[in-house]
Parts: C-alpha cells; structure tokens; sequence
C-alpha cells in the first residue's frame, strides 16, 4: 500500500473538481470509448456531480486559441460564473500558478480531477499534487485518452503513485454516501439522465408502481 495512503472518503465538504482541457479540439482525438457522444456523457455527468452537492469546481483550458479548441459549451453553461483559468502552453495544469493558486484557494485536499488527455493533462497534475499532499482521485471515464494502450499506461503509473482512480457513478454514491440525504432526489436524477441501464431501471420501477395505485 502507498504510504500516502488515506482512507477517508470523498464527502461535499472536503472535496473540489477540477475538470481540465475538455476543449472542442483535443476531445475529438479521444479513442477508448466506443464513441464520443459517451465521453461528453460521463463528463457532463461528472460536473453536475458537482453542481448537485455545491462542490467547487475549477475550470482550465489550453492554448484555447489554437487547434484544442474552446471548452465544452455545457460545462460554460452549468458554471456561468466559474472563472476558466486559460495557460497558455503549460501542460501540466499544476504547474500554472493562477491554477495552483486557485486550488490551494479552496483549503480541500480531497482532488477530483477528469481532463483530457488521461496521460498528460491528469497523469502530470495527479503525480504534482501527490507530491504536494493532495489525495487525488482521477475519474478515469471523464478523462480521454488517445487511445487503450496509453490510458493504460497512465492509469498504472497514477495507482503506483498513490492516485485512487475511480468513475464518476463512483464519485456520486461516495458523494451521496447516504439516499436520506437531501441531495438524493438530484443524484438520482444524475444516474437515470447519465446511466442509461440505471434510468431503465428506475423508469420501470416509477410505471410499476403507477399501474399499482
């Protein structure tokens, strides 16, 4: 076991998002999902994560003048007064004081990070912010990849250092922890938009129980 290990889960208050470099741009060269329209699926899913439990979330982007493209207009549009911190050329998001200075702003160790690409704009920050006391879970399904063989690569060398890779499904049950909270009805609202086979699930629970009454 690592010996940065750290039990404690995720919970609203001690966690923060940073979703970095979904630009219209790199997104395209994303190959290990079966389709794009998959990737912008859990990626939306995991930024109303945060909305739904008034995380904070910081937004980046890169050289967004050139080929990578502007941001995702969804996520724009979930975090209207989110500032978007623009690098200009640094790859690792951490290394951009304006971004690190952010981060340290919140006061939360507890990172969740998606970004696109899986082996450079999450593999660079998650090693950097391990060094720096960070707990860092990566949420490998909102995070791009050019293609299996280096998502694999990237996934290893995070785990080996630490990082506790999980998925953003994983991110709101950890979130929610418990349905008697009163996030539970935007949480599941979350899965049956996001998780297709959860929302069968629930839609035939709701016309069962209709046809009952």
């Amino acid at each position: 076991m690592p010996k940065n290990f750290k039990s404690e889960f995720l919970s609203p208050e001690n966690s923060v998002l940073l979703l970095v470099d979904h630009q219209l741009g790199l997104m395209q060269g994303v190959r290990d999902f079966r389709s794009l329209e998959e990737y912008k699926n859990n990626v939306i899913a995991l930024a109303k994560t945060a909305k739904a439990f008034n995380i904070p979330v910081i937004l980046s982007t890169s050289v967004d003048t050139g080929p990578n493209g502007f941001l995702m207009p969804e996520l724009e549009e979930l975090f209207p007064d989110a500032q978007v911190i623009r690098r200009p050329g640094v790859i690792n998001a951490y290394e951009w004081p304006e971004f690190r200075e952010a981060l340290e702003k919140t006061g939360r160790k507890k990172v969740i990070i998606g970004a696109v690409t899986l082996e450079t704009c999450v593999l660079f920050p998650t090693l950097s912010m391990l060094q720096n006391g960070y707990d860092v879970y990566p949420v490998v399904d909102a995070s791009g990849s050019w293609s299996e063989m280096a998502a694999e690569a990237a996934m290893l060398r995070m785990t080996q250092a630490g990082a506790k890779l999980t998925s953003w499904a994983s991110v709101v049950a950890e979130l929610q922890a418990d349905w008697r909270k009163p996030t539970a009805a935007a949480a599941a609202q979350i899965f049956h938009d996001h998780l297709a086979s959860y929302g069968f699930l629930m839609d035939t629970h709701q016309n069962y129980a209709s046809d009952r009454k």
